[in-house]
Parts: structure tokens; sequence; C-alpha cells
């Protein structure tokens, strides 16, 4: 069966899978299965009593995006791309997927009430933030278009439509906003800092890392089914929302880092979003945009992950739909 497509009752054969990659991204997702409360915070509270006010803002303004940011993901998921994918494997990762979303949530949430922090001021920042406001909206407008009553994933167009909404929430709010948040927050463990907060960090990191590595499968599997949405325009449209996407990282980080901190400050984390960004760019095939080396090289063994594809090329010989995943 097409991967894209509106499920039918009759798509419920689980065995044997079709898209294999998706079946093994569940196992995987199933053996990471963590639960918050497994962390205890008290070393890092100790840690949150020394830390100076920039710090505390640094990590209390992050939390203030993730934390609504796991839930539009979720609702991305269930409005976005659960309803237009035929195969079954596909819909057993995105169940396990969507609960990870929300178990994301819950952890976020555990350390922003355990925490001695002002609640209601930081579940509200991201109402109240233009920058924040700013990167939903981004997520929002493409979102949109797939729940409108005439929208077509059957239609050239429609296929579009979804492969910009995989792009704006898997490639650029998940595997470039999220990764700039995580490597801010593991810096602070790398000065021996918030050590059981950053397992945390570690533990969702894994989590989005099979996330990425899904829509990554998923976006090459539906440009390779259908060879009429490879051309250079939309080639040009894809590389525009990453681009996009960075800007609004860049604006974000400004109020994240408004003086800075020791080690980091907003140039530093900018310059990692678009290292990020052009790795994302290289695992579609589109080759780099900003050329900038890798200021946070720690980083680097969870950023660096994938074999590089050959996206908007006709002949793919580092992937083959149906069969194999990514080599490793």
């Amino acid at each position: 069966m097409p991967l894209i497509g509106k499920a039918s009752p009759e798509d419920l054969n689980i065995h044997s899978s079709q898209y294999q990659w998706a079946r093994k991204l569940y196992d995987q997702a199933i053996a990471n299965t963590w639960y918050p409360h497994e962390i205890t915070l008290k070393e890092d509270l100790e840690d949150w009593s020394r830390m100076t006010d920039e710090e505390k803002h640094a990590v209390s303004f992050i939390m203030s995006f993730f934390n609504p940011a796991e839930l539009i993901v979720n609702r991305v998921l269930a409005l976005g791309v659960y309803p237009y994918l035929k195969a079954p494997e596909c819909h057993l990762y995105l169940a396990k997927q969507m609960w990870e979303e929300a178990n994301h949530c819950v952890a976020f949430e555990y350390v922003m009430e355990t925490f001695p922090l002002d609640q209601a001021k930081l579940y509200h920042a991201h109402i109240e933030t233009p920058s924040m406001q700013a990167k939903e909206e981004f997520v929002g407008q493409y979102l949109k278009r797939m729940t409108e009553d005439r929208y077509d994933v059957s239609s050239v167009e429609g296929r579009k439509d979804f492969v910009r909404n995989l792009v704006a929430y898997n490639i650029v709010m998940e595997g470039i906003w999220f990764y700039s948040g995580f490597m801010v927050m593991l810096s602070f463990r790398q000065r021996n800092l918030l050590r059981n907060f950053g397992s945390m960090i570690n533990w969702v990191l894994r989590d989005e890392s099979l996330h990425l590595k899904f829509g990554i499968h998923l976006i090459l599997s539906i440009l390779e089914e259908n060879p009429d949405l490879l051309t250079a325009e939309f080639a040009d449209e894809i590389r525009g929302i990453i681009t996009r996407g960075v800007d609004l990282e860049t604006t974000f980080n400004s109020d994240l880092f408004p003086n800075g901190i020791l080690g980091l400050n907003a140039d530093y984390v900018n310059q990692y979003v678009r290292y990020v960004a052009d790795r994302r760019l290289e695992e579609l095939g589109l080759g780099p945009y900003y050329n900038v080396t890798n200021p946070a090289k720690w980083m680097s063994s969870a950023t660096d992950v994938y074999e590089l594809v050959n996206f908007f090329e006709s002949q793919n010989t580092n992937y083959e739909v149906n069969a194999r995943a990514h080599k490793k």
C-alpha cells in the first residue's frame, strides 16, 4: 500500500510490515520507556540555590517553551499526521510517540513544580512572550492547513502540504529548536550543575532522536513514492521553511540570553542552531546553508546521528523504501 493517504478499515495487517523501519523504531521506543519521577531532584535543588539569576532565567525560559511545545507536537501528530498515513506500523509508532510527548510534558511540569519558581508565570510565558508566540504560530500555520475541510491528501498540492507540515514540526521544531534547548540545559551538567535534571534531558533527547529519525524516514518514503514532488522549486521551499525556523530561534535566543551566562550567550547558541540546521538540511540531501562549525562539540554525538541521504535526486543509493532502515 502507499504510505500516504486516508486510512481505510482494511488497513489493519501489522504483519508483514511494509515499512519495517517504523516497526523497528517502535520496538526501540518501547525499550526506552521511562517515567519522570524515577529521577530525584534533591541535589539539583541545592545547585539551584547557588545559581545566578541569569542561569535560572535560562532554564525557566526554555522550560516555559518546552512544556506547551510537547503538547503542540502531540496535537500535530493526532490531527495532521496520523489521519493521513495508511501503514498500521506507522500508526503503532505514532501512538508511542504521542505517549512520549505527554510524558515529556509531565516531566517538565515535575521540574517546574519542584524548583522554587513562579509557576503561573512560567505556564503563561509562551502566551505573553512574542518570540515564543512566533514559534508556536509557525508550527500552527502548517497544522491549520491539515485540518481544513477542503484539504485533499490525494492531490499533489495536498501531499506537498503534508510534507511541509512534517518539515515544520519534525525537522524544525523537534530537530532544531528542541536540540538547541537540550544543548543549553545539558551545558549546566558540563559545569557539574543540575546533573539529575541533565539525566532527564538525556532521556528526552533519546526519545526525540527517534522522533526525528521517524520523521526523516517518513519524508524520504513519501518523496520516493511521489516523484512528482521532486522539483527544484519544492526543494527551495523546504529549505526556506527550515531557514525561517532558524530565524525564529535566533530571536528566541535573544530573549533567552539577554546578558549571557558563564560559557554561553546568544551568539554561541545561534551558531549551534545554524550548525544543527545544516545537519538537517544535509540529512534531507539539500546541502548546508550556513556552513558553520559546531561550537558545542561535546554535543556532536547527540547531533550527528544520521547517514546522509540524497533527497531530490532521481537515483537514491543510501535509502530504500519498503525495506531497510538507515545503516548506523
